[in-house]
């Protein structure tokens, strides 16, 4: 791990910190913080609704390494309590409330995760709870942290809006969110809050409630949200548009190859280090060695010991419609043929489920009947259709989709 820059000039830290931001309120008030030559604090609220991180989530911890490079102390602060409240954050609805040991569970993995990307000196790297302070807040307390706000000023807030419009209800406890959110920077004395396009207005709130409890004014710097391998929508699990932080090497490169064209700037700016006048001289030349630099850079970043030869040869071995020398294997036992017809055979749904490809046989005759299951790179399309003894002793290769292989192995 490289060391800790410190009295980095201002103007040289200000450039560095401002590469992908969208917002900035005010680059004025950063620079007149970073020149008192104190370490910032910088803080990052997540409320840990899934425990599972992918690169949309990497853009907004690069930009925290940044700040911990410079020696500046951030502060990933587990929103553990506003979790069981349910924020709508720009969706049409409310997000479901967790419970706090729910919460508490999702944050433990998250954790795990952003580490990958974060620093974990102690020195510049904080962790914290927001039921910390948020659990002892009584009745009165709320009253008046409620008082420091407008009802106008808090339906600016633009889903609100949206809503309300619609016809969709907006109950009470989602209208204390911004507030509760922005009391989090009161209770961390932040300096900097960061956060996505999405959470301009609840860190502005913060920074408002800030000043009225006589704390200086918290800096806002939001980062855009990723737009996904679709093309269209924000990175996401469940549109499955994603790259995992912790997936396989090859499993990341092949991911990074299928970025669109037109996201190929964006991902190379927001996702790595890379100088922006490389970044143009890639989007000027062939789209294929963009690909390929963005999918290096970022696989070593996450994978520093990674053979990147063999993920790349990989890829074109796939891409062509090979198969992989280096595929995991599963043993099927001989005890799970048929043998009541003429030759022993076992059914090719039973063998995706053994494989662990789906996790029924079901789900197995679904991926079959729409395509989306090769046997030795041949699409294999009879939900009812059975392997024999004499197919399964060659070793075959089952996949499904673009690059899940599994071997299987008859059991002697």
């Amino acid at each position: 791990m490289s060391e800790i820059r410190r009295n980095v000039p201002v103007d040289e830290q200000i450039q560095l910190l401002r590469r992908g931001v969208v917002d900035l309120v005010s680059e004025e008030d950063l620079r007149r913080k970073i020149a008192k030559g104190q370490p910032l604090r910088v803080k990052l609220g997540a409320d840990p609704t899934r425990p599972d991180l992918h690169l949309g989530h990497a853009v907004i911890l690069r930009k925290m390494r940044q700040f911990q490079d410079l020696g500046h102390k951030v502060i990933m602060l587990i929103g553990d309590f506003t979790a069981t409240i349910g924020d709508p954050t720009g969706k049409s609805k409310t997000r479901p409330p967790l419970s706090l040991e729910e919460a508490r569970a999702n944050a433990e993995s998250y954790l795990q995760q952003c580490r990958t990307i974060l620093r974990s000196e102690p020195e510049v790297l904080e962790i914290r709870y927001n039921s910390e302070w948020l659990e002892k807040l009584g009745y009165k307390d709320i009253i008046s942290l409620a008082a420091k706000y407008t009802v106008a000023r808090i339906l600016e807030r633009d889903d609100f809006t949206k809503r309300l419009n619609a016809g969709t209800p907006v109950s009470m406890h989602e209208l204390l969110y911004p507030l509760t959110q922005g009391y989090d920077s009161v209770a961390l004395n932040a300096d900097v809050e960061l956060g996505g396009t999405d959470q301009l207005f609840n860190n502005l709130v913060g920074r408002a409630l800030q000043r009225d409890y006589d704390q200086e004014a918290q800096v806002v710097m939001t980062l855009p949200l990723l737009v996904g391998l679709d093309g269209t929508e924000k990175m996401s699990k469940s549109l499955d548009n994603y790259i995992g932080l912790t997936e396989e090497p090859h499993l990341m490169f092949a991911g990074l190859m299928k970025v669109p064209d037109p996201l190929l700037g964006n991902y190379l700016t927001l996702l790595t280090d890379l100088p922006s006048q490389r970044i143009g001289e890639l989007l000027a030349g062939h789209p294929v060695a963009a690909h390929r630099e963005l999918a290096r850079e970022i696989v070593a970043s996450f994978h520093p010991g990674a053979d990147l030869d063999a993920a790349e040869e990989r890829f074109r071995s796939v891409a062509k419609g090979g198969v992989p020398e280096n595929v995991p294997s599963v043993l099927v036992p001989a005890s799970e043929l048929d043998n009541s017809l003429d030759s022993e055979r076992i059914s090719m749904a039973k063998l995706v489920v053994m494989a662990g490809l789906e996790p029924s046989n079901g789900a197995a005759r679904k991926l079959i009947q729409n395509r989306g299951l090769k046997l030795n790179g041949e699409t294999f399309s009879d939900p009812q259709g059975i392997m024999t003894r004499e197919q399964l002793a060659a070793n075959p290769v089952i996949q499904k989709g673009k690059d899940k292989f599994v071997r299987l192995l008859l059991e002697p």
